[in-house]
């Protein structure tokens, strides 16, 4: 049930990210719900692949590396999923920024409810 939610709260998380940032866009909720599952399929196979490789830059740059592979996992995202675009490298990237922050929220939020009660 967790999973459920943090999926439909990163959906608007990415609704939310299509306000802010000029060149990022999503048509819908229904496109925001397939943008999520996609981005976080591709975070969990090419991305994690890439951040494997890159871990020596993301050591150099502090972690802000990370914030350009999320930015080209969003990238490739948005050429899979109808309905969702973003067009260009910065808008992709801020996006990034914005989707982490927004996913620290999620994440906080969603952290009390997975814990058993006595």
């Amino acid at each position: 049930m967790i999973l459920l939610l943090q999926w439909f709260l990163y959906a608007l998380a990415l609704l939310i990210v299509s306000w802010i940032v000029p060149g990022f866009q999503v048509a819908g909720l229904w496109p925001a719900l397939i943008a999520a599952l996609v981005i976080g399929l591709l975070n969990a196979t090419v991305g994690l692949f890439l951040k494997i490789v890159t871990f020596p830059l993301t050591v150099i740059t502090l972690g802000l590396f990370l914030l350009v592979i999320n930015g080209l996992m969003i990238l490739l995202a948005a050429h899979i999923v109808r309905g969702f675009a973003v067009h260009g490298f910065w808008p992709a990237f801020w996006g990034a920024v914005v989707l982490a922050l927004l996913g620290m929220v999620i994440r906080s939020l969603t952290k009390n409810s997975q814990q058993p009660t006595a």
